[in-house]
């Protein structure tokens, strides 16, 4: 892996935003392009966090004006993911080791969930995956994302018929994931399971209830990660 000095993160929401910056060493705030962001430090490295908001074309705009105005070496995006698979518990933390759309057909001649022009299923950074492979807790996997929030387990079931191996579902990892996979910018996606669409249908009221109960040890993968580069 080669020396890696600036990091950026990337997630969608405020909520997530609040339990990460206080990972951050004396975050500095800037507006670029209407985009908030914080730089500094965590365990020594340099990073700069973005909120991009939610849905993929925020994410790929928002990804996008971050690699046009920083110099970075890795993207990571984090933040919380629906379980789709039994084997998925709230709480649990999934790295992508491919990330692909559930919502994508671009008609006759591709295939299901390929974005015209890249692969079927995006990767996140294998050096990166590998510094996480023996915390307890992380499962390595398939994310699939699509601009829904998936809230039944009939909506699981149509995109596991076209992705059987999904174990959780977003709302941006894969837009983020193109946009470095045309900057070649090594990427790597870690997301926290806030609910669980795959095995609840009142995986709403999970949604809500992981905000008052999440504690900060669940984005604490990511500072972990940085102490490793």
């Amino acid at each position: 892996m080669e020396q890696i000095n600036n990091v950026a993160i990337v997630v969608a929401m405020e909520k997530e935003l609040n339990l990460l910056l206080p990972l951050v060493n004396e975050p500095k705030e800037l507006v670029i392009d209407g985009y908030r962001l914080y730089s500094g430090t965590i365990n020594g490295m340099n990073v700069t966090i973005m909120q991009c908001g939610i849905g993929k074309v925020n994410a790929a705009i928002g990804t996008l004006t971050l690699l046009n105005n920083f110099n970075v070496d890795v993207v990571i995006n984090t933040g919380v993911a629906g379980g789709a698979d039994k084997s998925i518990n709230v709480m649990d933390i999934v790295v992508a080791t491919q990330i692909a759309y559930h919502d994508v057909w671009c008609g006759p001649g591709t295939q299901y969930g390929e974005a015209s022009g890249y692969p079927l299923f995006f990767t996140s950074d294998n050096d990166l995956v590998d510094l996480l492979d023996d915390e307890e807790g992380v499962k390595p996997g398939l994310i699939c994302s699509g601009d829904r929030f998936i809230a039944s387990i009939e909506e699981i079931e149509s995109i596991k018929a076209h992705f059987p191996k999904a174990l959780a579902v977003d709302m941006e990892s894969a837009a983020i994931a193109q946009v470095c996979k045309l900057r070649d910018v090594p990427f790597l996606c870690i997301r926290v399971i806030s609910d669980s669409p795959g095995t609840s249908n009142d995986n709403s009221a999970q949604y809500d209830n992981f905000w008052e109960i999440a504690p900060q040890h669940t984005f604490n993968i990511v500072r972990f990660l940085l102490s490793k580069f």
